[in-house]
């Protein structure tokens, strides 16, 4: 499993101008069964995503086509988490 801290960047006064693009983005993350949760960092540092069922090289192919982080609005940093224990509502998580 995975979490993607997209922290804003030098362009942050762009966010407006790509949210369109990015909320679209984050929707095919959740259609296509990849994201778990999005939400964001407090206070106003950027976003946080929860990924899963996919690769590494995947999900950062996957980030680099946010419009966000294409365009510098954020920067991306990749934590890759080997789950070892959990709560039975997230027993998937172990497979």
């Amino acid at each position: 499993m995975f979490v993607v801290l997209l922290k804003f960047a030098r362009n942050k006064g762009e966010a407006s101008r790509f949210m369109e693009g990015h909320k679209d983005w984050i929707k095919r993350g959740f259609d296509d069964g990849v994201f778990l949760m999005a939400g964001s960092l407090q206070p106003n540092m950027g976003g946080a995503i929860m990924a899963h069922d996919t690769s590494l090289a995947d999900l950062q192919a996957r980030v680099n086509d946010d419009p966000f982080v294409a365009q510098n609005v954020v920067i991306a940093d990749i934590l890759e988490i080997a789950p070892a224990r959990a709560d039975e509502r997230l027993a998937f998580l172990l497979d």
